[in-house]
């Protein structure tokens, strides 16, 4: 990766979601835009925040995609992430930008 890019591999969702209600709510139905969560696989040398490894918060849309031996990865610029997630929950929610 060059610059400020982030390679990013989505994480695989499960099929049905519950509500907070306990709702069960197909695989099917559609969303409104969501957030996405992904593993970041590949970082520029420009890239301050984030490191190969790290769970990464991103909107999905408008990325580019990018198949790199059978596996589909998205390529954004490290200002398109939203959060980083953090195991240290002693900072608060567990998320950082």
């Amino acid at each position: 990766m060059l610059y400020d890019r982030v390679m990013v591999r989505i994480s695989p969702e499960d099929g049905e979601r519950r509500s907070s209600g306990g709702i069960v709510i197909p695989a099917t139905a559609q969303m409104a835009k969501r957030l996405a969560w992904g593993d970041v696989f590949g970082v520029g040398t420009s890239v301050r925040h984030v490191k190969v490894g790290d769970r990464v918060l991103f909107n999905p849309e408008d990325q580019l995609e990018v198949e790199v031996q059978g596996t589909t990865y998205l390529v954004m610029k490290e200002r398109d992430l939203h959060a980083v997630a953090s195991e240290l929950t002693e900072h608060g929610t567990g998320l950082y930008l």
